[in-house]
């Protein structure tokens, strides 16, 4: 197909048009295991194509995120590992997505490089491949970008974007929520994707032994801890959304505890959270003694081991704690909703 697309002036320039063919035949196999239709498009056109099934929908409402993975890339850059960040780069994405309830159904990822090594690219695209497969969305698109002079010839970024649908009924809102209500946490798998600039600044990563292990962290690499990829929600909240009532969800990303769950519970209602009910992973006690941190910060920065919430009523609890159980999340009670001020106390 492209046996005369070669251009000796642009290859001058720093671009190689040809590797750019060749990371795409790389990753095609990749991208196939996240396709679900028998009718799917090829990859390579200048739109992604999917076809919306609104069947059971009385009003289906679009819902879309989008997303990059950070100075959290600088750690795979470190390490030469680049088959896990595509995972952060979907989770990012679909775990907001499904704050709303909706279920994701299509990922396209933009890739920015000083220079296009195919077999580097082949291992992004990759991890973005496999995030889909976990969230249960179709790649049918993206972009690679070879731009010589504006990154390093060793360095990347890498964004990503998602729709997901929902019929407007069953958008998850805060209206029923009540004081009595349980708030849910889901574990997080590690430092997910962000606050890397304060833990790269912490540990000063560029000049450490990313790869000696470690005691507090099990024997693990510092570095093997930092870049595990995010964790994906989105099967198992499905899961719970199908089996009962669920008021308010949050992602805990950026801004920790103190930004992000406020952004489920209405005014006059707040939970209050034991520090001690709290299953904190050793990284962040790590992170927090290394940098002598104060706990406000931690929790205001970091998911502290809690990547997503739940509120549910109470009569609920049980049986989310079982369906999420079900569905290889280990979740537990954080806190009860109650009437206050502050969205958040921590205790």
């Amino acid at each position: 197909m492209h046996e005369k697309s070669k251009s000796d002036a642009y290859a001058s320039a720093g671009v190689d048009i040809t590797a750019g063919y060749r990371a795409v035949e790389l990753m095609k196999s990749h991208i196939a295991r996240t396709i679900t239709r028998p009718d799917a498009e090829a990859i390579g056109g200048f739109g992604g194509l999917f076809p919306l099934d609104i069947s059971g929908m009385t009003k289906p409402v679009l819902v879309s995120g989008t997303d990059g993975v950070g100075t959290k890339l600088k750690l795979a850059f470190l390490l030469d590992k680049h088959d896990t960040v595509g995972i952060d780069c979907v989770a990012m994405c679909v775990n907001d997505i499904i704050c709303c309830g909706a279920k994701p159904l299509f990922f396209l990822d933009y890739i920015a490089c000083g220079k296009n090594y195919p077999e580097k690219i082949e291992q992004i695209v990759k991890g973005v491949c496999e995030g889909c497969v976990q969230s249960g969305c179709e790649l049918i698109g993206g972009e690679t970008a070879e731009m010589p002079g504006f990154y390093p010839v060793d360095e990347y970024d890498l964004a990503g974007f998602s729709v997901g649908a929902v019929d407007q009924s069953k958008i998850i809102n805060n209206k029923t929520m009540q004081a009595g209500d349980v708030m849910i946490a889901l574990p997080s798998s590690g430092v997910h994707s962000n606050g890397f600039s304060l833990v790269r600044k912490v540990f000063d990563v560029e000049h450490c032994d990313l790869r000696a292990p470690v005691e507090a962290l099990g024997g693990k690499g510092l570095g093997e801890t930092l870049l595990e990829p995010t964790r994906i929600y989105v099967k198992p909240i499905l899961a719970l959304l199908e089996s009962l009532t669920v008021k308010g969800i949050s992602h805990i990303t950026g801004g920790g505890f103190y930004e992000n769950i406020p952004r489920s519970i209405p005014d006059g209602l707040g939970v209050e959270i034991q520090k001690s009910d709290v299953r904190v992973l050793p990284i962040f006690r790590l992170i927090q003694s290394a940098g002598g941190i104060s706990e406000h910060d931690m929790f205001n920065t970091f998911n502290m081991g809690v990547g997503m919430t739940v509120v549910v009523a109470p009569e609920d609890k049980d049986r989310a704690l079982a369906v999420l159980k079900e569905n290889g999340v280990d979740a537990y009670v954080l806190g009860a909703i109650k009437n206050a001020k502050e969205k958040v106390t921590i205790c």
